[in-house]
């Protein structure tokens, strides 16, 4: 369930961005995916097209109809305010992450890192050796 305010807060989140309704294109379709006869029945898939800039958005995350409307909204104002203020979204910044993470370290990295593994590794030694006498 979305409370009243959380709807009114997105309404004025919308108007900020410059996001009219009359600009939207609001389809429910039925789901696909993982969930058997129930999911393929209802219509509660959120088709959400943006006239103006031509995004498209396709939200399917919950059961309900209304939360997954809400969240189809929320997304179209996230990717409009990337847009318009040249921000990094949440889900860009996390893509960069794991980037920099899966890129392949520098030859002088790994020798550090050896390097520490080592110091670790003498200092348990060493510490087994104490509680052994």
């Amino acid at each position: 369930m979305i409370y009243p305010e959380k709807i009114a807060t997105q309404e004025l989140r919308m108007l900020a961005l410059g996001i009219l309704a009359d600009e939207l294109v609001e389809k429910f379709i039925t789901g696909s995916g993982s969930g058997g006869q129930k999911i393929n029945k209802t219509s509660s898939c959120v088709y959400l097209k943006h006239v103006p800039t031509g995004i498209e958005i396709k939200c399917q995350r919950e059961r309900s109809r209304e939360l997954n409307r809400y969240l189809a909204r929320k997304e179209l104002c996230d990717r409009i305010d990337e847009i318009k203020n040249g921000i990094l979204s949440k889900r860009q910044q996390a893509i960069e992450k794991i980037r920099r993470q899966k890129r392949q370290k520098s030859r002088k990295q790994k020798q550090r890192m050896v390097a520490d593994k080592r110091m670790q590794s003498q200092k348990k030694n060493e510490r087994r050796q104490s509680a052994d006498e």
